[in-house]
């Protein structure tokens, strides 16, 4: 077991593990976006692709590479299962490594979630419940992908709508002891944050408070929709196909004024607009995060 592992007992990784994305806007790697962001590269500052959809050579393989000689890339993964009980997949795993020292990205980041069990793989996020035994495994499962990869990782806050009998920790607390304990940093997805605050009655002011804000590597900005449960209770749904909402713009500001600029994705995989559509909110991040350069010391 890991046990309290602090920042300073991480002396295995590299000294270029930490790799920092110069603060500005990005948007996913997108086929129907590509010919128009080559057209005009400085339209984004970065891209931000899916690991999973790279892992094999060949032509998906060829055009990150390609993409990589233009902007900085963020590499997102989504099926490691850190949160999960089965040994981590070591072919996955394998495969990760390789994708990850051929392309150089800036930032690699995963989920607080688990998606295999007993072999079986989910094709979603699953939630986990935030107590001590599940804060143990994961900064072990954490700590062993940073030392395999050579480079810290960032873990993403999820969109919760259920809460376990067995939490005894504030989510906030679990994702700062977490920090803390591996090294890692946070992929702050505030759209998710707004989601479940509103889900689950948290104040978001009071969620930041708890966190490191400086451990914040990249945040996500996205879409949701409200939506009834089977009893007629509204719930706010996080579904990457709307645009993003007024009152995560305010978050997002907030955050700003609060931690200073960070790496910014526009994140959108349902209901893909047009390309034209997507810089709108490309150029309305941009306006936010230059309007808060230089209140922060």
């Amino acid at each position: 077991m890991v046990g309290k592992l602090d920042i300073a007992d991480l002396p295995s990784l590299p000294p270029n593990s930490r790799l920092e994305l110069t603060p500005g806007v990005g948007v996913g790697l997108k086929h129907q976006y590509l010919s128009g962001l080559m057209a005009n590269p400085t339209r984004v500052d970065f891209v931000e692709i899916h690991a999973e959809n790279f892992m094999t050579p060949g032509a998906a393989r060829e055009l990150l590479l390609e993409a990589s000689k233009q902007w900085p890339l963020s590499i997102h993964g989504v099926a490691l299962s850190l949160g999960g009980n089965d040994p981590l997949d070591g072919a996955h795993l394998s495969r990760l490594k390789d994708l990850v020292d051929i392309a150089k990205p800036a930032i690699f980041s995963e989920h607080i979630a688990w998606c295999r069990h007993d072999g079986t793989y989910f094709n979603d996020l699953l939630p986990v419940p935030y107590n001590r035994q599940t804060l143990n495994r994961l900064c072990d499962r954490v700590y062993e992908v940073q030392q395999y990869l050579g480079r810290q990782i960032l873990l993403e806050n999820p969109s919760s709508y259920v809460r376990f009998q067995s939490d005894t920790m504030h989510e906030a607390d679990f994702v700062a002891e977490l920090v803390h304990r591996t090294g890692c940093g946070i992929l702050l997805d505030l759209n998710n944050l707004y989601v479940s605050a509103q889900n689950h009655g948290w104040d978001t002011g009071d969620w930041l408070s708890r966190i490191q804000l400086d451990a914040v590597g990249e945040v996500h900005l996205a879409g949701h929709e409200l939506s009834d449960d089977d009893i007629g209770h509204q719930v706010l749904i996080d579904t990457h196909g709307e645009e993003i909402s007024g009152a995560v713009w305010f978050l997002y500001s907030e955050f700003l004024s609060a931690a200073g600029p960070r790496p910014t994705l526009i994140e959108r995989d349902n209901n893909v607009p047009a390309i034209e559509d997507m810089l709108e909110e490309v150029a309305l991040a941009r306006f936010l995060m230059q309007s808060d350069m230089g209140k922060v010391e």
